[in-house]
């Protein structure tokens, strides 16, 4: 018989570097899991993504167990890191670096699994518009064909 799913949780956590304290142990305190089992868990499946944040979706059973499954890195932090940036730009139309569509390509294989995108160029054409809003050039990509 399937065990009964008491509630879902979905948390985003440094990789590698999880702690006890807040937001981990707020989030999952109340739902009375142990809370050094995932983070001992978390911190062992996410340390060859050290530098990254990694979303997080934890299934919490009524018999207290919990399982967890982890998502690709957000696409603005993928973006950031391929582009050498700090942040986005606050206006669009300010470009504050750039990126070649090998490192596009790079990130929309990685992100695929979570995307709602059916081929490898749609996807490319989604990372391309996060691109863009925040203010990261794609050179020698052309959205438009």
């Amino acid at each position: 018989m399937a065990k009964k799913v008491k509630s879902i949780v979905k948390i985003q956590l440094p990789a590698a570097k999880a702690t006890p304290g807040p937001p981990v142990g707020s989030s999952l305190g109340p739902h009375g899991i142990n809370i050094a089992a995932f983070v001992k868990e978390f911190n062992d499946k996410t340390a060859n993504q050290v530098g990254y944040v990694v979303p997080c979706v934890i299934t919490i059973y009524e018999d207290r167990s919990f399982t967890f499954v982890l998502k690709a890195p957000p696409a603005a932090d993928l973006i950031k890191k391929e582009a050498g940036i700090e942040k986005g730009t606050d206006k669009s139309r300010n470009k504050v670096g750039k990126i070649t569509v090998e490192q596009l390509k790079k990130i929309a294989q990685t992100k695929m699994s979570d995307l709602n995108a059916s081929s490898l160029e749609s996807a490319m054409s989604m990372i391309a518009g996060s691109c863009r809003s925040m203010g990261v050039t794609v050179e020698g990509y052309n959205e438009k064909k």
